[in-house]
C-alpha cells in the first residue's frame, strides 16, 4: 500500500487545496431588514440568491453563512453533475402521479446542462467537462442490480439516448476498470471541479448585489427571522439551506441526518498509466456495490474516488474541517487499487470528507410556506451539484408565487417524519452500514443476486 504520512488530511478539501481557501467576506454587522434571507452559503443559497436576483434585480437578498461560501459539501463533493436524483420514485409519484416523477427526470437531465450554461455566461471556470457518467459492476450480483436498473429506469422516462447497456468493446475502450463484467453509460454528466463553482458563484452572486454575510451563526429561524450571534435578520421569507449542517440549528437535530462521505486525491499520474485505463472521455465512474464508491479523473490528471468512511457521528456532529480517519483512507485506497491495478504506485496526496444531507424517507424536498415566510430546500443524499441547481430555480418560483412546471414536481411540499432519538439514530445508521459492508463481502465472494444483508439494511433505513 504506497500511503505516505505527508499527504494532507482535511483543510476543508483538496478542490481549495488547489485553489485556496477565499478570503473572509464580512459579517453580519447588526440587525437588518431584507425581503428574502437565506441561510447557508453553499450551492442551494447561491443557486437560489442567483435566480431570485436575476429574475428581480430590485430584491434585497442576504446569505448568512457560517465559515465561508463554499465551506460544506458543495466544497468537498466528488464533481458530479449528474442527473441522478436522491430518493424512491414510487414515493414521489405517489403526491402528484407517475408522470409528475418522469417530468422531475426529465428537469434534472435539463438542469445538468443549466448549470454548464451559466457557468459559461458568467465566466466561471469549474473544469466542467460533458463526458457522461458509467456505472460498472463487477461482480455477477452487482450485474443483476445493474440490469434491473436500466429495466426500471426505462419505465421512468429514460430512453435509449438517456441510460444504454455498452458493449465489452465500448467499455473497455472508454475505461478499463479492472473485473467488470458490465457497465452502462449515461450522457447526462459532466465533471467539475466543485471549490471552483462555488466560490466562482459566490463571486457572480455578490456581483448582482447579493449581500453575502460570512462568519455569520444562525442559531435559530423562526417565521420572518433568522436568529444569529450577530443580530438578527428579518426578513418577508428565510430560506433554510443548510443541508448536513442543518442539526446546529435550534430544533432541526433530528430533522436531516448529517451523513459523512470521504475522499483521497492521487498525485497527477503519468501518461504510460493512462494509456492503460484510458479515460480519455473523462467520465465519471460509479459502482454497483451496497458501499458504492463514486471517481472522476481531474482535470490535472488525478484519480478522485469517495466513499462513505465512517457514515455517522453520534448526536448529528461533524467533522472537523474535514479530516478524514487513516481506516477510511486505506479503505478508499484499496478500493481505487481493485478497480486500477496499473494506478497501484501512485502516492496519495490529500484525503478529505465531509457531511451530506438525508431526510428521514432519503427523499430531496424543496417547501415554502407563505404563511410563516419559511422554506428550505435539501436531503439531496449526496446527488446535490445538479439538484441545488433545480431547488434554486424551483424557490425561484415559489418566493415570487409562480406556479410553473418546476413548482409542480413532485418534491415541492413533500413533508417527511424527523429521524429516531439518539441512541436509536447512531445504532440504526451504523448497522445499517455494517450490514451494506457484509453484503458487499459476500457479493464478492460467492452472490449471484443482491444479499439478504442489503435488504435486510434497506428495511431499516426506510429507503
Amino acid at each position: 500500500m504506497n500511503l505516505t504520512k505527508d499527504f494532507a488530511n482535511g483543510g476543508v478539501s483538496f478542490w481549495y487545496r488547489q485553489i485556496g481557501i477565499p478570503e473572509r467576506r464580512a459579517a453580519l454587522p447588526g440587525s437588518r431588514d431584507y425581503d428574502v434571507a437565506i441561510v447557508g452559503g453553499g450551492y442551494t443559497g447561491l443557486w437560489t440568491a442567483y435566480y431570485l436576483k436575476k429574475e428581480q434585480p430590485d430584491l434585497r437578498i442576504a446569505i448568512l453563512e457560517k465559515e465561508f461560501a463554499g465551506f460544506g459539501a458543495s466544497g468537498r463533493n466528488g464533481g458530479w453533475l449528474s442527473a441522478e436524483f436522491a430518493g424512491s420514485r414510487e414515493r414521489h409519484a405517489k403526491a402528484r402521479g407517475r408522470q409528475s416523477m418522469i417530468d422531475l427526470q426529465h428537469a434534472m437531465f435539463a438542469s445538468v446542462d443549466e448549470v454548464i450554461r451559466v457557468a459559461d455566461a458568467e465566466g466561471i471556470d469549474a473544469d466542467i467537462h460533458k463526458g457522461g457518467l458509467i456505472h460498472t459492476a463487477t461482480n455477477p450480483a452487482q450485474r443483476r442490480r445493474l440490469h434491473e436498473e436500466l429495466d426500471e429506469l426505462r419505465a421512468w422516462g429514460y430512453g435509449e439516448q438517456d441510460l444504454r447497456l455498452l458493449e465489452r468493446d465500448e467499455r473497455e475502450k472508454r475505461l478499463r476498470v479492472a473485473g467488470a463484467l458490465d457497465a452502462t453509460y449515461s450522457p447526462h454528466c459532466a465533471r467539475i471541479q466543485p471549490a471552483k463553482l462555488a466560490v466562482g458563484l459566490a463571486g457572480v452572486v455578490a456581483g448582482l448585489g447579493v449581500d453575502i454575510f460570512e462568519g455569520t451563526t444562525v442559531t435559530q429561524i423562526k417565521p420572518r427571522e433568522a436568529i444569529t450571534d450577530r443580530g438578527v435578520v428579518r426578513a418577508e421569507y428565510i430560506i433554510r439551506a443548510t443541508e448536513g449542517f442543518t442539526a446546529g440549528i435550534e430544533g432541526q437535530r433530528r430533522q436531516w441526518l448529517p451523513m459523512n462521505s470521504s475522499m483521497i486525491v492521487t498525485e497527477p499520474l503519468p501518461a504510460d498509466v493512462w494509456k492503460h485505463l484510458g479515460w480519455e472521455g473523462r467520465e465519471l465512474l460509479g459502482d454497483e456495490a451496497h458501499a458504492y464508491i463514486y471517481a472522476q479523473r481531474t482535470s490535472d490528471d488525478r484519480i478522485a474516488i469517495g466513499g462513505r468512511g465512517v457514515p455517522y457521528r453520534y448526536g448529528s456532529r461533524t467533522d472537523d474541517r474535514g479530516a478524514t480517519q487513516k481506516w477510511t483512507v486505506e479503505s478508499l485506497w484499496r478500493m481505487l487499487v481493485k478497480l486500477f491495478p496499473a494506478a497501484a504506485d501512485a502516492r496519495i496526496q490529500h484525503s478529505w470528507c465531509g457531511v451530506l444531507g438525508v431526510p428521514r424517507d432519503w427523499c430531496s424536498t424543496v417547501h415554502l410556506d407563505h404563511s410563516t415566510g419559511l422554506g428550505w430546500a435539501g436531503g439531496y443524499v449526496g446527488s446535490g451539484v445538479t439538484t441545488t441547481n433545480l431547488a434554486g430555480r424551483t424557490l425561484r418560483d415559489l418566493v415570487l408565487r409562480r406556479d410553473t412546471e418546476l413548482t409542480g414536481l413532485p418534491w415541492v411540499g413533500r413533508q417527511v417524519r424527523q429521524w429516531e432519538p439518539e441512541p436509536l439514530r447512531y445504532a440504526g445508521v451504523q448497522l445499517i452500514y455494517t450490514l451494506f459492508r457484509a453484503a458487499d463481502r459476500r457479493e464478492n465472494d460467492r452472490g449471484t443476486s443482491t444479499s439478504g444483508y442489503a435488504r435486510l439494511a434497506n428495511l431499516i433505513a426506510g429507503r
